[in-house]
């Protein structure tokens, strides 16, 4: 088939669209799409001046989301002197996996010249995920741990770097499936709490009184195998190999329902997170100062819960970890 732009030999076909693209008509359409999201979220605050420009913490784990995140916001901003970026990488101790992502981490970064971080749940915790996926203790799936110790570990060091904004390389297939499980939950609290998180237009979000660095998906728009060809054609170094201990096996259904139907129906991922997002957004200014809101703090670490001790700290005691001291 040949590219509908300029009739040369297409690499890719979306249904979605209808589109047939060449290389590089493919590559500009990933491109502006997420500069178009960065707009349209109004990610660059008004405020940023290259005297006090903002600094962007990009979650970096060596995939092929993170991976071409990064670098499409290097293309677009490394130039600019009203955004610096930072990367961070968070080393879970998963023998082989982890250690081969942190190469392709520490090349990209080397290659782009991004200041780039690596912290590990060793030092953060005193556990390494290989011990807690065999140990277990609470007979949960590795993600279930995993996931708590990763937000909390990204959302405390955007805040010790003193950055505006977090970002993660989260594709449309993953805040479509994201979507789908809030909504099939019937949790009209956690659809409000995931727009003023990191779903909607700053314009739109309330995050003046939120403790948390706020959150952003420049990818959100992209198609997950888009993803993976856009670091194929631009030679990125990506770690391919999905974690060993990756288990959410309802996530996984949702991700088959949402294949069939997308092959049945091409669209189905933009339509959902299109009225998904209107939805959320109600739901936010509905809930907006809600009483069940956070508004204490852990007494072991300072984080905000409405409880004596917060859901990390109650994971690190239950894998015998052990939190750092501030001595």
């Amino acid at each position: 088939m040949q590219c509908d732009k300029c009739g040369e030999d297409a690499v890719m076909h979306a249904a979605y669209s209808g589109l047939h693209l060449c290389e590089s008509h493919f590559r500009r359409s990933v491109e502006s799409r997420v500069r178009r999201r960065i707009r349209d979220d109004a990610l660059i605050s008004d405020t940023a001046t290259g005297e006090n420009p903002e600094t962007w913490l990009i979650g970096l784990s060596g995939g092929k989301d993170s991976v071409v995140l990064t670098h499409l916001l290097h293309e677009t901003f490394a130039a600019d002197p009203r955004i610096e970026l930072v990367a961070l990488t968070i080393h879970e101790g998963i023998k082989g996996y982890r250690d081969a992502s942190l190469d392709a981490c520490l090349e990209l970064t080397d290659d782009l010249d991004i200041d780039h971080e690596v912290v590990s749940y060793a030092d953060e915790y005193d556990v390494e995920m290989d011990s807690v996926a065999e140990d277990d203790p609470l007979g949960m799936a590795p993600c279930a741990y995993c996931g708590v110790f990763r937000r909390d570990a990204l959302s405390r060091h955007a805040e010790e770097y003193g950055a505006d904004k977090l970002l993660t390389g989260h594709n449309l297939d993953d805040e479509a499936q994201t979507a789908m499980m809030n909504l099939l939950s019937g949790d009209v609290r956690q659809v409000a709490k995931h727009f003023d998180a990191s779903l909607g237009s700053f314009n739109h979000r309330e995050v003046d009184d939120d403790p948390f660095v706020p959150r952003a998906k420049p990818l959100r728009d992209i198609p997950e195998k888009e993803v993976a060809l856009y670091a194929h054609l631009a030679a990125l170094p990506v770690h391919m190999a999905e974690c060993p201990h990756s288990s959410e096996a309802y996530r996984g259904e949702i991700q088959e329902h949402l294949y069939e139907l997308e092959d049945g129906h091409p669209g189905t991922r933009h339509s959902i997170m299109s009225g998904y997002e209107e939805l959320a957004r109600l739901a936010a200014e509905a809930y907006r100062g809600d009483e069940n809101a956070p508004r204490g703090e852990c007494d072991r670490c300072g984080a905000p819960t409405n409880n004596e001790v917060c859901r990390k700290c109650e994971l690190v005691d239950a894998v015998g970890g052990e939190l750092p001291s501030d001595d």
